[in-house]
């Protein structure tokens, strides 16, 4: 059995927070969970709310590597589970004449899920957006999500010696199928409160003043409130604060909004929008 990483969820909130994430009360429980029950953990929610950042953070806090299936639509075994090198075995055929020994070890290219289930210490294993990928990648991972293993026709069966922690993240574009979600326990995440992000802000851009903190933050909030192509990410309002210090601002005022926008907003529409609403 894999030994927990976590004694409690206090734990995961420390662990996290020295790794530069600050998790709230229910995310620390349903990492801890997962960590103990030896169950993946599907995380929901819209783009740029911290779902990957969790995964990362977790790999940090304890020191595992970091295994990473970036969905996308078209991702298939070859990319997600393995694939033969065919070079190497047409030329293993050519030189021996026949095709006794190419399906082993030597010609096999493990791909992310394998690496993971293979991995020589306990992983981190991040299925990242997998509501990209087809539906045909869901029934893929019900093996591995179940048992923490991968049959290789060729080979037989591989179980993890170590069961990875597995993060699957959705942005909820398409559903996602029961089958998935029952080997899976389940966290919604959302944009944070203004209290939680000025933490965030504090964490990441310490040398901002309160004041322009609270600006920021509720800028971005009144932002996330207007009707925009794409939300600014938790992400991109530190990287405003970072911004603003790097440009020694002592306020938020328009013309400061209107010389930084391109760092929050990612459109020209959005831009657009807000110039619109705001800066008329």
């Amino acid at each position: 059995m894999t030994e927990p990483w976590f004694p409690d969820p206090d734990a995961v909130s420390t662990a996290l927070g020295r790794a530069g994430y600050l998790p709230d009360d229910a995310i620390a429980t349903t990492v801890f969970l997962a960590d103990h029950l030896a169950r993946p953990l599907l995380l929901e929610g819209p783009a740029g709310v911290g779902k990957t950042a969790l995964a990362a953070a977790l790999a940090r806090a304890t020191g595992a590597d970091l295994i990473r299936l970036q969905c996308y639509e078209g991702v298939d075994e070859a990319r997600a589970l393995y694939e033969w090198n065919h070079a190497a075995q047409l030329l293993r055929i050519t030189a021996a004449g026949d095709d006794s020994s190419v399906f082993t070890e030597e010609f096999l290219l493990p791909r992310p899920l394998l690496q993971a289930v293979r991995s020589p210490a306990r992983a981190v294993l991040l299925v990242d957006e997998l509501d990209k990928a087809d539906e045909e990648m869901e029934g893929l991972l019900l093996e591995l999500l179940s048992e923490f293993q991968v049959t290789i026709p060729e080979l037989g069966t591989v179980k993890a010696e170590h069961a990875p922690l597995v993060i699957l993240t959705s942005n909820a574009q398409r559903e996602l199928s029961e089958a998935l979600r029952r080997r899976c326990l389940y966290l919604h995440l959302d944009y944070p409160t203004q209290e939680r992000e000025r933490e965030i802000v504090q964490l990441h851009a310490p040398g901002l003043p309160q004041a322009l903190n609270d600006s920021v933050v509720r800028t971005v909030a009144a932002l996330r409130d207007l009707d925009l192509r794409k939300a600014p990410s938790i992400s991109e309002t530190v990287d405003w604060a970072r911004t603003l210090l790097a440009l020694g601002a002592d306020d938020l005022d328009p013309a400061l909004v209107e010389r930084t926008l391109g760092v929050v907003l990612k459109h020209q529409s959005d831009i657009d929008t807000v110039r619109a609403a705001w800066l008329k």
